[in-house]
């Protein structure tokens, strides 16, 4: 599966070790069983605020368990090779039914990889029911502004 020549440069500047120690980036992927229909990329640096995050909750609680199953023990770390594509596993690719077709999509501190006909069928639907929801006029660069308020 080939990546995004943008997305793999953010790849590249997000691994510490490329290129002093490495000729290729690295990243992780996320496909717990909460990602019904897509999986998560992140950056080594990026999943390394995650895992940073995870340990600062107290040892022996549930919420920190949980967290280290579900995002932890249900991440893989791959390698771009230097023709920029990634190897998915069958049983990844089978989660989210991956054929030929892929789309991935920014989502600012991660990607996401989806079955281009899932996404079809889930994003535009979903974007259409929210922005149905808004005013006449809506510019999405508003929700910029609010976002601390949440």
């Amino acid at each position: 599966m080939s990546i995004p020549a943008d997305f793999r440069r953010v790849l590249e500047s997000g691994d510490p070790e490329y290129p002093e120690k490495r000729a290729t980036a690295r990243m992780v992927v996320l496909y717990g069983p909460h990602l019904k229909n897509f999986l998560q990329a992140y950056t080594i640096d990026e999943m390394a605020l995650i895992e940073a995050g995870i340990r600062k909750m107290p040892r022996g609680s549930l919420k920190r368990k949980q967290a280290s199953r579900l995002i932890l023990g249900k991440s893989w770390e791959t390698e771009v090779d230097r023709d920029g594509r990634i190897v998915l596993p069958k049983d990844r690719r089978a989660q989210i039914n991956l054929g030929d077709d892929a789309v991935m999509t920014a989502m600012g501190d991660h990607f996401e990889i989806w079955n281009a006909a899932t996404y079809g069928a889930v994003e535009a639907p979903e974007s259409e029911s929210y922005l149905d929801d808004m005013p006449e006029g809506f510019d999405p660069m508003s929700l910029i502004d609010d976002a601390g308020g949440e």
